[in-house]
């Protein structure tokens, strides 16, 4: 197979591996993005274990006390918010508290496990709302 036909298909590989590579670097910056903010995640949930472990006695727990108000700042909206959200807004309402949205997210995420939040997921966007108030 030689001439216009060879070279046109030729042509055509070349485009779709130029393709498929630019995507698969994409794909890899990507997941190199969220094994990134995995980590960090292991990491605050394990300083967490271990101030619980270190806090078992503590009652109540401060943890606790967060899960609570953000229950209660969760029951004032209709529409799911986001950990940032409620941290910011948590901030606002209790001056002397000032959690990070990590801490924030590890609450909320400890509400959903007990099934008192729900979570919602639109593409990268994550947010919360009473599990009694939740549709989906």
């Amino acid at each position: 197979m030689t001439g216009p036909s060879a070279d046109s298909l030729r042509a055509r590989y070349v485009e779709q591996a130029e393709s498929d590579l630019t995507e698969n670097r994409r794909r890899q910056r990507e997941l190199a993005e969220k094994l990134k903010m995995l980590k960090q995640e292991e990491a605050l949930l394990t300083d967490i274990l271990r101030l619980a472990a270190r806090n078992e006695q503590a009652n109540p727990s401060p943890t606790r006390l967060l899960r609570d108000v953000l229950v209660e700042l969760l029951g004032t909206h209709d529409q799911p918010r986001s950990a940032k959200a409620l941290c910011d807004e948590l901030k606002e309402r209790h001056p002397d508290r000032s959690p990070t949205p990590q801490v924030v997210r590890s609450a909320l995420e400890s509400l959903v496990a007990k099934g008192r939040v729900r979570r919602h997921k639109r593409e990268r966007a994550v947010s919360y709302s009473l599990a009694e108030r939740a549709t989906d």
